[in-house]
């Protein structure tokens, strides 16, 4: 893994405008679905990204690949803003930047054949057509652990698994430098989980591929990444090493999630403390003031509900392991009790 950051995302933000009225509609509010995210990927890298559902992942991901527009902040890639390309001049970056989506079975066409949703990459940029063409898909097909001859097959034709190897084989086609991964394995089988996930560590190795591996099992993220983030309800509030944040996690949600983590061992499950988290998540369209978790955290306190914490390194950490918290989780802090003394009051800092 080098130090070279090939991606970079300076205060992203993402918002989605809510509007009201039949002939003159107009916004009345806004669902902050990414509020601010900054963050770096190495190149070699995998980075995982981490949180509940609706936290503001799959949001982000389309933000990184320009899928979706920005509402504010930049993306860099590889030096260059690519924050307010056009469509004409962003042809250039997505031959760079590739995703693979989260559902096998809607991620492809079913009225068309596999040949042709793998070969779409090379066509819509005019690299191969004809014979060559086809002989790339196939050779693409084999490289993914799929029968070439199957070419003129349909998706239908094939499992889930296998279906999300195709979606692999046309993420790859232009041999991009960073691959977007959204929960990539979450629609499969475990056992097929483990063959997809072998299958891109081998690709990553071979091809010297980034990875931006979003997922919420921990587990998995555990198994392929060299980094993690967590996001909560759009913002990051821990980034560290993979090793350093699942061995000392210091955000009291982070703490949360791991201790709902799958283990193998039997006697771990069961001599670990489980975190319940009370109350639900707010509402993005309503954010919290102050830190985004406060209603829900154990270890809150009246600073919590107005000012923001900066995700910076805290006392005694690596400067690597980055935390957005005023009180960060110690040694013997017991945090199976329910929220401080800021948090679980509606009235407070909203």
């Amino acid at each position: 893994m080098s130090n070279d950051v090939l991606l970079r995302l300076d205060n992203v933000v993402k918002h989605y405008p809510i509007k009201q009225g039949a002939l003159v509609r107009r916004q009345i509010g806004a669902v902050r679905a990414v509020d601010g995210v900054s963050l770096e990927v190495r190149r070699g890298e995998t980075l995982g990204l981490v949180g509940e559902t609706g936290c503001g992942k799959s949001t982000l991901a389309r933000c990184v690949t320009r899928l979706h527009a920005l509402t504010a902040g930049t993306v860099e890639f590889d030096g260059r803003d690519i924050s307010d390309l056009s469509r004409r001049a962003l042809r250039s970056v997505r031959r760079e930047i590739q995703m693979i989506f989260q559902d096998p079975y809607g991620a492809l066409n079913p009225r068309r054949r596999v040949g042709s949703i793998i070969g779409d990459p090379f066509a819509i940029h005019g690299i191969a057509d004809g014979a060559e063409r086809e002989r790339r898909v196939q050779d693409l097909m084999a490289l993914v652990g799929l029968n070439p001859e199957h070419y003129n097959r349909f998706p239908a034709d094939f499992s889930g698994g296998q279906r999300q190897r195709i979606g692999v084989a046309r993420a790859l086609a232009l041999r991009p430098a960073l691959v977007v991964c959204d929960e990539p394995v979450s629609a499969l089988d475990v056992s097929i989980q483990a063959q997809i996930l072998n299958l891109l560590a081998d690709l990553q190795r071979e091809l010297e591929l980034t990875f931006v591996f979003i997922a919420h099992d921990l587990s998995v993220v555990e198994h392929v990444s060299d980094r993690v983030a967590v996001l909560y309800l759009g913002r990051i509030v821990e980034v560290a090493d993979a090793a350093e944040l699942y061995a000392n996690p210091r955000h009291p949600y982070s703490a949360a999630l791991l201790s709902a983590a799958s283990v193998a061992d039997p006697d771990l499950a069961e001599r670990r403390e489980r975190i319940v988290l009370t109350g639900d998540v707010p509402s993005p369209v309503d954010p919290p003031k102050g830190c985004h978790f406060h209603p829900r955290c154990p270890k809150a306190q009246p600073i919590c509900a107005v000012e923001a914490p900066e995700l910076v390194a805290r006392r005694g950490d690596p400067a690597a392991h980055l935390t957005a918290c005023h009180f960060p989780v110690e040694p013997g802090d017991d945090l199976t009790r329910g929220p401080g003394p800021a948090g679980g009051v509606p009235d407070d800092g909203r």
